[in-house]
């Protein structure tokens, strides 16, 4: 395998111009908040790189208020000015994107290739969709008699938002949750995740810069502590929230006091199911490395290789050699596909299911699966075939750089191996048969199929989003929006002269 250790001048040059961060609330930026603070490290090198502010339930009941005391006016504004500010704001992200890029890889260690070719690109691209979409909202006529009485529908937006955004790529989340909130004329209150705070508050800067009200956007970085509050406070309308199921069913319960709705984009244990028919070489290339690259931290990844046993032995070797020619580690080298995890907490989990996996004798480990001592929090890809599909490795979210892969006898046992999880977010598909990707299109139980190679390229107008332990609700597409607008009736009665 081939490591590449991370040049701590590099990381520190760019740490040196990470943006300030502090608990914006309506026209105020506050230094210090009542969560204390956070000691952020650059997770590739270990070295200190500011203390963050952290918000708590103080800052939280200040956010609220002042989301709420913008909402009149922002809901009342001319939805074509609304998208007039959110194109100025995509313009803007995408004068900064290289800057957005550098923060992202001393942010969490994701990859620089993995932003540069991969999401940065498409952060413009979401809020220019939902800004198309501001002055577009339409009501229906439902109903109509005779006599004089008919109906129709008035869309509106729900007031004040709470996001609650994932760590792993918290730039990503930020432009699939907070266009379409405040394209249809919500305030929202953004908790990004304590270890990711900079992505968050360069977004919100850009936002006000390009015209968005003070109190619109609120950016209180924190802990589980400010989560909660947000989630219980009778301010919030709606929360929206990506991270994983413990977490989602204790935003569950404290919504259950205000009957609050909720949008959940949860974890993955994604099924690739890889028929006879495909090209070997260069689909093991694409299923590994995708499916390890970010260092297996993405919710959607394809981490179980479901093989056809015609093709098994064959692609496992072409698996094997694309797993130990990956290049991994400092996530500034652009041929990096495989960084640090984003804590020593992270390492530390993934290391004890790895462990737990070789004691137990669950498969036969192929590549990796150890850390590397003295650099970081990194591990090598890891590769493990004739996986125990009931082990805990091949049943639980590992989010990290572990693929399992699984011998099947034809398509029956495929999509049964391959739904035999409480997950459900994405699903992949390697054939050229279209009878056999069209059949399994449908019975896939999972929120979005890929065939032949494709990727979620989480095109704004795509909705995304998953069932079971994946969570309910979408992000993406018309449906994103509507997730953000309730629908009012209205009866009219026409009185006989």
């Amino acid at each position: 395998m081939i490591f590449i250790p991370p040049n701590p001048a590099q990381h520190a040059a760019i740490a040196a111009t990470l943006p300030p961060v502090n608990l914006l609330i309506g026209e105020r930026s506050l230094g210090r908040g009542s969560g204390g603070t956070f000691s952020h490290r650059n997770t590739a090198t270990g070295q200190f790189q500011m203390d963050i502010p952290m918000a708590g339930r103080d800052e939280v009941v200040m956010a609220v208020a002042a989301a709420r005391a913008a909402y009149p006016a922002w809901r009342a504004m001319k939805p074509v000015q609304r998208r007039q500010i959110l194109d100025r704001f995509a313009d803007l992200i995408d004068q900064n994107m290289e800057r957005f890029t550098q923060i992202a890889v001393v942010e969490n260690g994701i990859p620089l290739s993995t932003m540069v070719h991969g999401m940065a690109p498409r952060i413009s691209a979401w809020v220019r969709y939902y800004a198309g979409w501001a002055d577009k909202i339409e009501g229906l006529v439902t109903g109509a008699s005779p006599a004089g009485h008919f109906e129709y529908t008035v869309p509106e937006p729900y007031g004040v938002i709470g996001h609650i955004i994932t760590w792993n790529a918290p730039l990503l989340s930020l432009a699939m949750k907070v266009p379409p909130s405040l394209a249809v004329g919500n305030t929202v209150v953004i908790k990004p995740a304590q270890s990711t705070p900079f992505s968050s508050q360069l977004f919100a800067e850009l936002a006000l810069e390009a015209g968005v009200p003070p109190g619109v956007i609120n950016v209180l970085p924190g802990g589980v502590a400010a989560g909660a509050a947000l989630v219980s406070h009778p301010g919030v309308d709606k929360i929206s929230f990506t991270g994983g199921p413990e977490a989602a069913r204790a935003i569950m319960r404290a919504a259950s006091d205000t009957l609050k709705p909720l949008v959940f984009e949860l974890g993955g244990k994604s099924a690739n199911i890889v028929f006879p028919d495909v090209d070997i070489a260069s689909t093991a290339a694409y299923c590994a490395t995708f499916g390890l690259s970010n260092s297996g931290q993405g919710c959607a990844l394809p981490t179980r290789l479901i093989i056809h046993e015609a093709v098994y032995e064959p692609f496992l070797e072409a698996l094997q050699a694309t797993v130990e020619q990956l290049p991994y580690g400092d996530p500034l080298n652009e041929n990096v596909i495989v960084g640090p995890m984003v804590d020593t907490k992270a390492s530390g989990r993934v290391l004890d299911m790895i462990g737990a996996a070789r004691a137990g004798n669950v498969g036969r480990f192929l590549a990796g699966g150890t850390a590397v001592q003295g650099q970081g929090n990194f591990i090598q890809p890891t590769l493990i075939a004739d996986t125990d599909p009931y082990a805990s490795i091949a049943q639980k979210e590992v989010f990290g750089p572990v693929l399992c892969a699984f011998k099947v006898r034809d398509e029956n046992e495929a999509v049964a191996l391959a739904n035999a999880t409480e997950y459900g977010l994405a699903a992949y598909v390697q054939t050229n048969d279209l009878n056999v990707s069209q059949r399994l299109i449908h019975r896939l139980h999972a929120g979005t199929v890929y065939i032949n190679r494709a990727t979620p390229a989480l095109h704004p107008a795509s909705p995304f989003g998953g069932v079971g332990l994946s969570g309910f609700g979408r992000e993406g597409g018309k449906a994103g929006l509507d997730e953000f607008i309730r629908i009012k009736g209205v009866g009219v009665s026409v009185m006989p002269e």
